[in-house]
């Protein structure tokens, strides 16, 4: 998809944008004294319509137009095939390891007790 940033639209963002800018403005109008305080409302209020307005009345369509015929192409099809063998080798390195370690553990004779 052309125009995307992190798999969203750039409307996400804008509405982000609006959205932080509201709340530093209601966070420097909320310190006002006087009349100026109650403009916090009005701030709020617009952000609110603004953000209705881009949600509810998008420019781009809903669905996507029909796309050429995509080919998908494994480009990393060798790599994949050479990290599983490599893999498989350690394992199986590890694990007759670990087995030879299990089978191979040494045995202590029990001290013999003498009465004398």
């Amino acid at each position: 998809m052309p125009g995307t940033l992190l798999g969203v639209g750039p409307g996400v963002f804008i509405l982000a944008l609006l959205w932080v800018l509201t709340l530093l403005l209601c966070v420097l109008l909320s310190r006002a004294s006087g009349l100026a305080r109650f403009s916090v409302i009005l701030v709020f209020l617009a952000a609110v319509i603004i953000t209705l307005v881009l949600w509810l009345f998008p420019r781009a369509s809903e669905f996507p137009g029909p796309a050429a015929e995509i080919k998908i192409v494994d480009t990393f099809f060798i790599g994949r095939y050479v990290l599983l063998s490599i893999s498989s080798v350690i394992f199986l390195g590890c694990l007759f390891l670990i087995l030879v370690h299990h089978l191979l553990q040494p045995v202590y004779a029990k001290p013999i007790r003498v009465n004398s």
